[in-house]
């Protein structure tokens, strides 16, 4: 009977998941909205140029938009390159 209780754990363990984490874009007055829609292009490949025209817009207009939610990793990388574009970029978890 142990044995069972050990797989009925570890099999409702393997359910959970990972905590995801959004990753936001804030507006800034120095880079130019082509830029800012190259660089989330270029760091999130799997945004399309109207999507990414619709968060920089977004940031723009709002001071942030939220350009991906992903697993923590995955946001981190994310932040990192939009980062490294010269663009402000932050991750928060997801409520």
């Amino acid at each position: 009977m142990a044995v069972e209780t050990i797989e009925q754990r570890s099999t409702s363990a393997a359910r959970k998941h990972a905590p995801r984490y959004k990753v936001l874009l804030h507006n800034d007055d120095f880079n130019t909205m082509e830029h800012v829609v190259q660089s989330l292009v270029k760091t999130v490949a799997s945004l399309t140029i109207p999507q990414a025209v619709s968060i920089m817009m977004e940031a723009h207009t709002n001071g942030i938009a939220l350009v991906i939610t992903c697993a923590q990793e995955h946001a981190e990388f994310y932040c990192e390159g939009l980062k490294l574009q010269g663009l402000t970029s932050t991750i928060e978890p997801e409520e």
